[in-house]
């Protein structure tokens, strides 16, 4: 399969999915950043509280942070997909009050390291494959 490909935004690589529930599903754009926690963090995406709660998903337990965001934050299962790339999961999502000015999130690590990532030979773009 193909890499799905997207512009980089802010000159920064970027990563859209959709957060899906049984009645909702909202399209979020996320900073990839491959510094983002570890590939055994507690959590694989970093979301505005609201966004966690607009699906309506059970808090799955709580993470201390230490870097970009400092404290105890929430820990949510949500299904997340990105239909280009036939992909749909639950994922661990830490929501936090405030995300990177021109973004909805952080794609960390954990996450990317699911897929092949980078800028596959177009140095204006971002992208994922399986």
């Amino acid at each position: 399969m193909p890499p799905v490909k997207w512009p980089l935004r802010n000159r920064r690589p970027m990563v859209e999915l959709s957060l899906v529930s049984p009645k909702k599903k909202r399209r979020r754009r996320l900073v990839a950043d491959t510094g983002g926690g570890s590939d055994q963090a507690p959590f694989e995406l970093v979301l505005l509280d609201s966004d966690c709660q607009y699906t309506d998903v059970a808090i799955e337990g709580q993470v201390q942070l230490s870097g970009a965001f400092v404290g105890w934050f929430n820990v949510y299962s949500m299904i997340v997909r990105i239909s280009a790339l036939g992909f749909e999961d639950s994922v661990l999502v830490a929501g936090v009050p405030k995300v990177p000015i021109g973004f909805d999130g952080i794609a960390c690590f954990r996450f990317l390291n699911r897929f092949r990532y980078g800028n596959f030979g177009d140095r204006n773009h971002f992208g994922l494959a399986k």
